[in-house]
């Protein structure tokens, strides 16, 4: 002993490594701090570290999923035994999610489900957010309407936002049955989240659904973009500093070329028409913070001759002038102590300008939402999130024939809060309240949220969340009525997610229970309603059901699918119904395929979109009850193709319904029975048999490996 020590001087450090539970762990990477030193631990978690340092020095034990543990020791020659119980960690790559009812769809979350090109390539979607989203679970496909429905709820149900921030009139205006789209660009956003129920208590006003869109933080580089379209054309650019950036775009579209070559159902006078333009900056702020502001306007039109069953003609002339803007700035600060902020303000303004053969309709809508958010996490287990909003809803009614007017204002004053308490890796709780109060109707509410995951060791997680959901009535509606309270819904949902080696299993079951849902007489029903009669507030109703997604990229070489099916069954006294009945907008069995392949020799991508569901449900006066008859099924077959000749030359071309099937939506009646006493109806039909996509993309570049795809 006295030989060995003097002979080589090393010191040695032995001990053995333990979890909380008692148990070793191996694999532990064992060191000192600033030096080459280490060692690790063996599989019975026993270390052994010998050393020829000398002096006091850092002994650090650091693992996956466990907090690392550091130790001040002096070292003299001599041996230290030091066995560590070291605490479980809880971090982003290992630890549980909660997924009920949440769908991400960004390429910084592993759950993920679609990413922004996959929004772009979805043949079917052409395009369009809310056409991508309509492949997957919980949605429904209306094609005569074209908005988000989801489990069994209205198309008013499904609240947007960008960046945080309340999108008012996210669709663009349309005649009644004539399908409309988003009005903004994916390119714009790096990721979404999409949720079918049960989301947080940082969204509200909204029944079913929310659809949280987040624009790109930093292009990669200077470009410009040209884009030829068979339905009109834009351009982009950007300009990407190191701290900032700016993107401006401008674009036009004009039906009427493309419906001259196309036969088409509808019976137009004059093709939808229209622009857009919109700015983007980017501004980082400090060290960790970073500002954003984006402003989108557009102005667009139609004329189209809507048949009226049992009348011979055309039918009625109506004509709709869109003018739009939306503007919002928002900011993210990372700040100290754990400490982290966001929020932001926007402002939607809405004009329609409507003529409905001798009538002259203006229709004003404004949102103006503001919101402060600060997160403050206590420990990697233990985070709260508290939020204040206001919400500023402005609309006003003209009849401008007749020289009559009428509108209202409403305030919003929200507080809302919700905490993250981790138990572990592998078991997560999440509750929250989401307090409001609308000056107009003089009422406050309450809505509480609670939801937990557990994690199998197999990766799988199982998770379950419920809460009250409130939403305003339709502004139509409160404008009639200006006591109307909120419309309300609980959710209950139970979901297992597992996403695993390049696949992603995803199930859900899914209850919600309707109360407070509006009713009415119809008082004038044209093309669009005009007049309601005795508004109540005695509807309810329930949706109830099961969703199944399965997305492989990884079985075969160079393809990407998903599998999709939901059923939902829900019924509902609402709106001019006196029972509870079947809506249109929600057909029991929905689904869709959607498979994509690149072919390598021919730089080529082939898409394949099948969507389907069983039909849907229509009022047939000439039948006893209420919606009574039910179409055939829906189903739509489509195609897309996007090659690239050249790195910086992208040309697709999709098209729908491949097969040209004649999809009926439904039936519109007369009024007033026929000699014979019989109601006469005509079908709602698809736009046209089929819809044509050509888009030549070219993006301008000192990078000539540059392209639209970059930023997706």
């Amino acid at each position: 002993m006295l030989m060995v020590q003097p002979i080589f001087g090393q010191s040695l450090v032995k001990g053995l490594v333990k979890d909380q539970k008692g148990n070793t762990i191996p694999g532990v990477n064992i060191f000192l701090k600033g030096t080459f030193e280490g060692t690790s631990s063996e599989i019975d978690g026993t270390y052994m570290l010998q050393t020829g340092e000398k002096g006091v020095f850092t002994l650090v034990f650091q693992a996956m999923g466990v907090k690392p543990q550091e130790f001040e020791i002096e070292l003299d020659g001599s041996t230290l035994e030091i066995s560590p119980t070291l605490k479980e960690s809880i971090n982003e790559m290992t630890a549980v999610t909660i997924s009920a009812g949440a769908m991400e769809a960004s390429d910084e979350k592993k759950a993920v489900v679609l990413r922004p090109v996959d929004i772009v390539t979805v043949p079917s979607a052409m395009g369009d957010i809310v056409g991508a989203f309509q492949t997957l679970p919980g949605s429904a496909t209306v094609g005569n309407d074209g908005r988000l429905f989801v489990r069994g709820g209205d198309a008013s149900e499904t609240a947007i936002f960008i960046d945080g921030l309340k999108v008012g009139n996210a669709f663009g205006t349309t005649a009644s049955n004539v399908p409309t789209r988003t009005r903004f660009n994916p390119n714009l956003f790096k990721g979404s989240f999409f949720s079918t129920g049960g989301y947080s208590a940082e969204y509200g006003q909204a029944l079913s659904s929310a659809l949280a869109l987040n624009t790109v933080d930093f292009p990669l580089r200077n470009q410009g973009d040209i884009s030829i379209m068979s339905l009109g054309g834009g351009f982009t650019q950007t300009l990407a500093g190191e701290k900032n950036s700016i993107t401006a775009s401008a674009n036009f579209f004009d039906l009427s070329p493309y419906q001259s070559l196309i036969k088409q159902n509808f019976d137009w006078e004059r093709a939808p028409y229209g622009w857009d333009a919109e700015v983007s900056g980017r501004q980082k702020w400090g060290k960790s913070g970073v500002v954003k502001a984006y402003l989108h306007t557009e102005s667009n039109g139609m004329k189209i001759w809507q048949p009226m069953p049992g009348t011979e003609g055309r039918g009625q002339l109506v004509g709709i002038q869109n003018h739009y803007t939306f503007g919002q700035g928002s900011f993210k600060q990372i700040g100290k102590n754990g400490w982290s902020y966001y929020g932001g303000v926007s402002y939607s303004n809405n004009v329609d300008e409507i003529e409905l053969d001798h009538l002259n309709v203006r229709n004003q809508n404004q949102v103006l939402h503001s919101k402060t958010v600060a997160i403050k996490e206590f420990s990697d287990k233990f985070s709260i999130k508290t939020g204040l909003e206001s919400y500023l809803y402005r609309y006003e009614e003209q009849l401008k024939s007749e020289g009559l007017n009428r509108s209202f204002q409403d305030h919003h004053a929200v507080l809302f809060t919700e905490a993250d308490y981790f138990v572990s890796n592998k078991l997560v709780f999440r509750g929250g309240l989401r307090a409001g109060n609308s000056s107009l109707s003089d009422q406050t509410w309450l809505d509480p949220r609670v939801s937990l995951a557990f994690k199998f060791e197999h990766e799988g997680q199982l998770s379950l969340a419920a809460g009250k959901f409130s939403q305003m009535p339709v502004e139509q509606l409160r404008i009639l009525d200006q006591n109307l309270q909120n419309t309300r819904a609980d959710h209950l949902i139970l979901n297992y997610f597992l996403s695993k080696n390049g696949r992603t299993v995803r199930a859900e079951a899914f209850y919600k229970d309707y109360k407070q849902l509006i009713t009415y007489d119809v008082a004038q029903l044209l093309p669009m309603p005009m007049g309601f009669d005795r508004i109540q507030q005695n509807g309810e109703g329930y949706a109830q059901g099961m969703d199944f997604f399965f997305r492989d990229r990884k079985s075969f070489k160079n393809t990407d699918f998903w599998v999709t099916y939901s059923f939902v069954d829900s019924k509902r006294k609402f709106a001019q119904f006196r029972e509870r009945v079947q809506p249109a907008f929600a057909p029991r069995h929905n689904g869709s395929v959607v498979v994509k392949h690149f072919i390598q020799p021919l730089q080529s991508q082939l898409g394949i979109s099948f969507s389907f569901n069983d039909g849907y449900r229509y009022d047939n006066p000439n039948l006893p009850g209420q919606m009574n008859a039910k179409t055939k099924s829906f189903q739509d077959l489509s195609l897309g193709w996007s090659y690239l000749p050249r790195p910086n030359l992208i040309i697709h071309l999709a098209c729908s319904n491949v097969f040209g099937r004649d999809t009926i939506f439904g039936y519109q009646y007369a009024s007033e029975t026929n000699e014979k006493g019989i109601f006469e109806g005509i079908p709602i039909r698809l736009q046209a048999p089929r819809f044509l996509f050509l888009g030549i993309f070219l993006t301008i570049s000192k990078d000539k490996n540059a392209n639209n795809l970059n930023n997706l």
